[in-house]
């Protein structure tokens, strides 16, 4: 009897040895990405950054319909390619316009960790501090090489960290647009004198300058912009890329399409974290998104390139006419916007400071684009 239950006891420590190994082999079997979802977040931790290698969940608002082309595509492009190269340990989830805050407010909430991040083009904050201009896009600046040197070695992104961090905020550039065309007009326009009295859609600080040739600028939604080109409302808009220009359908509205886009040679679209956000996210996690970012980079010249080409193909098609300035438009808007910095260095600090950096450095780089590039 001694004998049996003493074999009976043997028995069930290796049964109970066995379950042990099995539930921990299942364990380690388990990806970080399994365990995350089984095991409850920690209490200190909230729902939108987990403990380091548990799921990371961030929620975006975009400031633009993400069906924008490139605009806001290439934010569920990086959506998409932070999952990928995460294996699903990071997240993003995007948030139309006004859906987790009303797009005036979307500063001051990520400001103040109420949001995790935001997509914009840095622009959209310039009326909190007009040297935000000076990292999205610039009137009769540099295109996306010569803008991106100087952000990477020129000193602009130390400038651009250290602007955002007096608001808790950290900027990672992650799409790079090319240059806009200059407009839709009812009306042909030979001379800066056509500019008086044109009731004129215009959007950001190229509103000021058009403003001293005598137009008068008008704050539209892109919605609204066909419309009161149709009505006469309005005599002309500025808007934006030929294929973004072409899916409006102000072709429709005005026949008279200029360029350069003096007021938008190349643009910065950036993905702005809180600070406290970025602060909990893994080193591994950061260099994820800025890898992504860019990749984006690459991606977005690269289409956006490719795209007007046969959007401009089709604006022809349709009957309009494409102009190139006449060089005393040029001029007389080059001078306007001259006007302006010397008004905003001498009314911002900031502004001026970073001015002096941006506008060194394209002195410098003059001799380079000169030798290197044909005319």
């Amino acid at each position: 009897m001694a004998r049996i239950v003493a074999i009976a006891g043997i028995a069930l420590v290796i049964g109970i040895l066995i379950g042990i190994g099995t539930v921990s082999l299942q364990r380690s079997a388990e990806s970080p990405v399994a365990r995350a979802i089984k095991e409850p977040e920690a209490a200190s931790i909230p729902p939108s950054v987990e403990a380091p290698g548990q799921r990371t969940i961030l929620h975006i608002a975009s400031s633009v319909p993400t069906s924008a082309l490139q605009i806001g595509t290439m934010a569920t492009k990086t959506a998409d390619k932070l999952s990928a190269i995460s294996d699903g340990s990071l997240e993003l989830k995007l948030h139309e316009p006004n859906s987790l805050a009303p797009n005036e407010e979307l500063f001051d909430k990520l400001a103040g960790g109420e949001i995790d991040a935001v997509w914009a083009s840095t622009n959209f904050f310039a009326e909190r501090d007009s040297v935000f201009w000076l990292f999205s896009t610039v009137p009769f600046g540099p295109p996306a090489g010569e803008f991106l040197a100087w952000l990477a070695y020129g000193g602009g992104q130390e400038l651009m960290d250290a602007n955002f961090a007096r608001f808790e905020i950290k900027p990672v550039v992650c799409t790079v647009l090319p240059p806009e065309s200059g407009g839709w007009f009812r009306h042909e326009i030979t001379s800066p004198a056509d500019f008086k009295g044109l009731r004129m859609r215009f959007m950001g600080i190229g509103a000021r300058v058009v403003a001293r040739l005598g137009a008068e600028p008008v704050t539209l939604n892109g919605g609204d912009t066909f419309y009161a080109l149709q009505s006469g409302a309005i005599d002309a808009a500025e808007f934006s890329l030929p294929a973004i220009d072409l899916r409006v359908g102000l072709d429709q509205v005005a026949k008279h399409y200029y360029f350069p886009g003096w007021h938008q040679q190349s643009s910065l679209i950036t993905l702005l974290f809180s600070q406290k956000v970025w602060d909990r996210l893994s080193e591994a996690q950061r260099q994820q998104i800025s890898s992504v970012c860019g990749d984006n980079i690459r991606e977005s010249l690269a289409e956006g390139e490719a795209l007007q080409v046969k959007a401009l193909q089709e604006i022809r098609a349709r009957g309009v006419t494409v102009h190139t300035w006449p060089p005393a438009v040029l001029g007389a808007l080059e001078k306007a916007w001259k006007d302006v910095v010397r008004e905003e260095k001498a009314a911002n600090p900031e502004f001026r400071k970073v001015w002096e950096s941006y506008d060194g450095f394209r002195r410098s780089y003059t001799e380079w684009r000169d030798l290197g590039y044909l005319p």
